[in-house]
């Protein structure tokens, strides 16, 4: 059985980058795993309108090598797309259009097996090599992969909160809105819950539409206000190398506690959303109420679901007030994110992997995960050790820039050692 130099499992914008960055380099040998049928980045958020929150330049290749043929703006060109493009002068793609781009630069790549669910990995001590196990969902054969390298790139599974877990009826999360929103439309109320982008973007499609439809409409956020996303360039510069290097480098409590305080840095709406909610509102109360209800510090402390009339029952608890009351909705979307689970396939080759004191991965400067710190490789799940640069599209390039040169032995694509003007530590000294 061959060996290749590594198997990545899932296939993301982040392993999908990593092989169109790998596929013109012929020292190395990979193969792409992912359980899904096709690439489909988010089918539940495709809305018409929606765009994406990076530029285009953050593409699966262009930061690593802007003369890439699987660059967005090579995508444009062979689709005809380029000066439609150009003349909307706007470098913020559509989310839509962001995912036929990456359907676009898979169908050109080899190495990818879709169709392919990773049951099991192991470890082979006598030939050094893992071994990866999977099945393929049309014939459900069982295969084997063999290879000195591991990319762990399978996502982040959608959160339910504990509420509503096990919750009956037809609670939709935001991953499947788009699939149940006709079936969402016909119904008397919709409730929304969540406080990011994913929730203001259902919301103001709902809203958009709730004159001809004529349902009570809510969006119930535990979280102050509707923050913005902090989008000014000097705090982008936290999407930086240097960003990287400074986090990495503190303390694992420190670590944590930033974590926790910078959701808002990648979590936030998109600031033009948020008015152009407003503006919505605003033209609907012309002749009269708007049939809709937005409640901040409200936190989801219960939910029951009445099967015989078709209605949920949410308990709800105002945070800075310390008031609970309840609220009754027949439709409920869960907006609520998505939390890194660690596959259940790693469960063999535990004890090789390095874990932190809360028990998640600890992942070094090179994005390694393993005790030898150069064969196991995560791509995304690393708020806790890189920051906000982990879920960031455009930090993918670099990160696959770093993995890529572990793979090789040397820098393949070159990697930016410092960009910002601002320093995040403290100062060596100060210049007389």
């Amino acid at each position: 059985m061959a060996t290749h130099d590594f198997v990545a499992i899932g296939l993301g914008p982040y392993n999908l980058g990593l092989a169109c960055l790998t596929e013109s380099i012929a020292e190395l040998d990979g193969v792409f795993l992912e359980a899904r049928p096709d690439f489909d980045w988010h089918p539940g958020m495709l809305l018409e309108s929606t765009r994406l929150q990076t530029p285009f330049i953050a593409d699966l290749v262009t930061l690593a090598d802007p003369t890439s043929p699987y660059s967005f703006l090579n995508y444009l060109k062979e689709t005809g797309r380029l000066y439609p493009f150009y003349i909307r002068e706007s470098f913020y793609p559509l989310r839509s259009e962001y995912n036929n781009y990456c359907r676009w630069a898979a169908a050109k790549l080899s190495g990818l097996h879709f169709g392919e669910e990773v049951t099991t990995v192991g470890y082979d001590p006598a030939e050094d090599v893992y071994t990866v196990q999977a099945t393929v969902a049309a014939t459900g054969e069982r295969v084997t992969y063999r290879a000195r390298h591991l990319v762990l790139g399978t996502g982040t599974p959608p959160n339910v909160p504990a509420a509503c877990q096990g919750l009956g009826g037809d609670v939709i999360h935001n991953s499947g809105y788009l699939q149940n929103r006709d079936a969402l439309r016909a119904k008397r109320s919709i409730t929304v819950v969540g406080s990011g982008q994913s929730a203001a973007e259902i919301y103001h499609d709902l809203l958009s539409d709730i004159d001809a439809n004529g349902y009570q409409l809510n969006w119930v956020t535990r979280s102050p206000r509707f923050f913005p996303l902090e989008y000014t360039k000097l705090t982008l510069e936290m999407t930086s190398p240097d960003y990287v290097d400074y986090f990495h480098a503190l303390p694992e409590p420190t670590r944590y506690r930033l974590e926790a305080e910078q959701k808002g840095l990648f979590k936030g709406i998109n600031a033009d959303l948020i008015n152009e909610i407003f503006d919505l509102l605003y033209a609907r109360s012309i002749d009269g109420p708007v049939r809709s209800r937005l409640m901040t510090n409200t936190e989801l402390t219960s939910a029951t679901y009445d099967e015989s009339t078709g209605t949920y029952t949410l308990g709800l608890r105002h945070v800075e007030q310390e008031r609970d009351f309840t609220l009754d909705t027949e439709g409920l979307v869960l907006a609520t994110g998505y939390s890194y689970r660690t596959p259940d396939f790693l469960e063999p080759v535990r004890d090789r992997i390095r874990w932190d004191d809360h028990g998640r991965f600890d992942v070094a400067r090179n994005y390694s995960i393993d005790h030898t710190g150069r064969r196991v490789f995560l791509q995304n799940a690393g708020t806790h050790t890189h920051s906000i640069t982990s879920p960031d599209l455009g930090m993918g390039a670099y990160r696959n820039s770093w993995i890529i040169r572990e793979l090789l032995g040397r820098e393949h694509y070159p990697i930016e050692k410092t960009i910002a003007f601002q320093e995040f530590g403290a100062a060596a000294g100060v210049a007389s």
